[in-house]
């Protein structure tokens, strides 16, 4: 092994999933500088996970309790009987949070090969290196005269400083009247690399906005995290970008975007989904039908992410029978659904491909998101204040019974 050139050894090992080259670490002094190279490792998220096809699950399967499975989930088509062979590993965090006071609602990722899941408590994993951070709190009150709060969660990564962060915007309501306060927001912003928060001037804030609490999907594109909102009847509907560089808002407007109906061709109500689009190269937007029960998806994209006036309708898929609400979306094409019967389901719009994971959650809990090995590293140091923890990995008994 000590005559291949090192370019050569570095192919082979790219080839290798995480646990395979953890092992790999302890063979020589070489392997070990390689792997823990920062060139090699972001060299192996782009290259191994192209062919890649796992999802990340978050889910609560029973009707009592709110403790959530959070899942790997794999599938290989049997040729031979023309069916998915469905496989899914739990990841079990510490004794301490896998409990039912312990509950996660919203996946955020990948980021790199981190995701963020907002919930009790705020957490950063890297499945593949089963590493399970718990953030700190944040140590700011509401301002007199308020006493409840909508948050809005995005999280990211700042190229230039090697950081990741979570930003969170609080939409204050009013203490007298339980009124809110229009245009009235909070702003922090936590910091892996310090671990801590701090507050972001609200000045920053390009007033006046609201954002879409629904049918969230994890949006990073350009260095920014962004969320759908609107500004008034006469603006219609924009899009909030926050860049983890220099921590900067933007607002960014949109045509406005109807659906019409497909055989009346009136306009009906509709949901609109901002989401990452062509692995993340610009952005998106998923419209389709509240009513029926076959669903046409249209998608517009802003072709150019610098331009505002690029943003053009790419695409119609449809009708895809029994859509309850968009969950996931990756690549260009391919979208991540929940049906009527709160079951996970995959459709790729390329071939009109449709799987249907055997993959349940109960009260709207189920989220999933692509899966991507990574070789970061939520463990940075001795600093005793990060709360970094092992998760075990176990066959999923409700996917698995035999196991």
């Amino acid at each position: 092994m000590n005559r291949l050139p090192q370019d050569l050894v570095s192919k082979i090992l790219t080839k290798l999933p995480v646990k395979e080259l953890s092992k790999c670490k302890s063979i020589c002094k070489s392997w070990l500088d390689l792997i823990t190279n920062p060139y090699f490792i972001t060299n192996y998220y782009i290259i191994y996970n192209i062919k890649q096809e796992h999802l990340f699950v978050i889910r609560r399967p029973f009707l009592c309790g709110l403790k959530t499975y959070i899942s790997i989930l794999s599938w290989n088509l049997n040729v031979r009987s023309g069916s998915d062979y469905l496989a899914s590993q739990l990841l079990n965090p510490p004794y301490e949070y896998n409990s039912d006071h312990k509950y996660w609602t919203e996946i955020m990722g990948p980021c790199n090969g981190i995701y963020f899941l907002e919930g009790n408590p705020n957490v950063l994993m890297n499945p593949s290196l089963r590493e399970f951070m718990v953030l700190c709190q944040s140590h700011f009150t509401l301002p007199n005269g308020f006493y409840s709060f909508t948050e809005y969660y995005g999280f990211g990564y700042d190229s230039k400083s090697d950081d990741y962060k979570v930003v969170v915007l609080k939409d204050l309501w009013l203490k007298e009247n339980d009124e809110r306060e229009n245009g009235y927001w909070n702003c922090e912003l936590y910091s892996f690399n310090s671990n801590s928060w701090r507050k972001i001037d609200v000045e920053k804030l390009p007033l006046p906005f609201d954002i879409y609490g629904s049918s969230r999907i994890y949006t990073f594109v350009k260095n920014c995290y962004h969320w759908w909102g609107f500004v008034d009847s006469n603006i219609g509907d924009v899009v909030l970008a926050f860049n983890m560089v220099d921590e900067m808002f933007r607002k960014i407007k949109v045509p406005k975007i109807e659906y019409l109906n497909r055989s009346s061709e009136f306009e009906c109500e509709c949901f609109k989904t901002l989401v990452p689009f062509d692995e993340c190269d610009t952005i998106g937007v998923i419209v389709y039908p509240v009513r029926g029960l076959e669903k046409w998806f249209d998608v517009w994209v802003m072709k150019d992410y610098w331009d505002e006036g690029s943003w053009i309708k790419l695409y119609s898929v449809g009708p895809v029978p029994v859509i309850y609400k968009l969950v996931g979306f990756y690549g260009s094409n391919r979208f991540l659904w929940k049906d009527s019967n709160e079951r996970l389901v995959l459709y790729e719009g390329e071939n009109d491909n449709i799987r249907y994971l055997q993959v349940y959650g109960k009260y709207d809990s189920i989220r999933a998101a692509r899966y991507m090995e990574s070789l970061v590293s939520l463990q940075r140091g001795n600093e005793s204040s990060r709360r970094c923890f092992s998760c075990s990995l176990v066959p999923d008994p409700l996917l698995n019974p035999g196991e």
